[in-house]
């Protein structure tokens, strides 16, 4: 074997290891991707049952409260306001004009003693409680990935792969205010 022939098969041997590390790193910034993807979508189906919840909420307190009409209103607004939400920015600031707009409602039923004692008031309630402990999961879940995703596109040499192909960071999901940060505790028991 001589020389050139070497020299041959030891450039065609780093192309073939470089092409199995961009395969490599390419596959799990996709893979890395694909998981954000999956972990919003799970977020949102939670968001969409909540969504649907609020409707028997509000109509079940109106049955008793009939003259706090403003409140069911903002209810109604920011609940589809959160509907509309696109972004994980956008729906995390409508999350918490609900959560403020919930709080007033719930405040409401706190001036009607035989509503606190309804079932189904009490069934609604208690669905929202474990909506909003499992959204709280799911965003941490999120962010969790996000948090992956973001830290393997920036690492050198991943970088390199990342903006090759043109895979962008995601957006965190951050709750715009520290009060957010728990999910919104609901107690009728007194």
């Amino acid at each position: 074997m001589d020389f050139g022939s070497l020299i041959g098969w030891i450039v065609l041997g780093v192309f073939v290891l470089l092409f199995l590390w961009v395969t490599v790193v390419y596959n799990k910034l996709i893979r890395l991707g694909v998981r954000a993807e999956e972990a919003w979508r799970g977020i949102d189906t939670l968001l969409r049952k909540r969504f649907d919840l609020i409707p028997n909420l509000v109509e079940t307190v109106k049955g008793y409260a009939t003259h706090e009409r403003e409140v069911f209103e903002r209810v109604t607004e920011a609940r589809s306001a959160s509907m509309k939400a696109q972004t994980p920015k956008e729906q995390a600031e409508a999350d918490n004009v609900l959560a403020g707009t919930l709080k007033s409602l719930f405040a409401v039923a706190e001036n009607y003693p035989e509503l606190k004692a309804n079932v189904n008031f009490t069934a609604l309630q208690k669905s929202l409680e474990e909506l909003e402990e499992e959204i709280a999961r799911s965003r941490r879940y999120y962010n969790a990935v996000v948090r992956d995703l973001n830290t393997a596109i920036k690492v050198f040499p991943q970088n390199l792969i990342a903006n090759l192909f043109r895979i962008k960071e995601r957006e965190f999901y951050m709750l715009p205010s520290e009060t957010m940060a728990e999910p919104p505790k609901v107690d009728f028991s007194r």
